[in-house]
């Protein structure tokens, strides 16, 4: 078996235990927010982790984009998404994420290429403590909306209200 064929074998698939799924009424939007590994292919030239569509993800992704430059010490985010799934992968760098779903807050720090954050729908998210020369990667479900943005906290709050 290639090397290749063996770490799709071994990599974790995306499951609503492992990985969120989709958000059943009564469970916490932030207990559905959860770290995924990401195979990774270990070799002397250097190493080696991937991503398929529909394997490793709890969702499907239609955009990618990366945050990069970003001062040490700075922050990002400070929105939540209504109905677009993100993962967040640190690819350089370190910084952490601050999830608030209103019924608590939880932080996850990212430092390493080969796993990243699930975030569910409807969970406000903050990027902090960049490193200096961190890289974020971010895979959404969903093309660029501005309407699925919700970017005050007091709206989050209050739309968490009638839902």
């Amino acid at each position: 078996m290639s090397t290749m064929a063996a770490a799709r074998e071994r990599s974790p698939k995306a499951t609503p235990s492992r990985a969120g799924g989709k958000v059943a009424a009564g469970i916490s939007r932030l207990s559905a927010c959860t770290l995924i590994d990401l195979p990774k292919v270990q070799d002397p030239r250097g190493n080696l982790t991937f991503i398929e569509a529909g394997r490793h993800l709890p969702f499907k992704f239609n955009r990618v984009f990366y945050l990069y430059d970003v001062p040490g010490g700075s922050d990002r985010g400070g929105h939540a998404l209504k109905t677009t799934h993100q993962f967040i992968i640190a690819m350089a760098g370190s910084f952490d994420v601050m999830l608030d779903a209103g019924n608590g807050r939880q932080r996850f720090q990212l430092n390493r290429s080969y796993y990243g954050l699930y975030i569910a729908p409807m969970v406000w998210r903050e990027l902090e403590n960049f490193s200096s020369g961190s890289v974020a990667l971010v895979l959404a479900s969903g093309f660029y909306d501005e309407a699925d943005y919700i970017r005050e906290h007091d709206d989050f709050k209050h739309s968490l209200v009638g839902a």
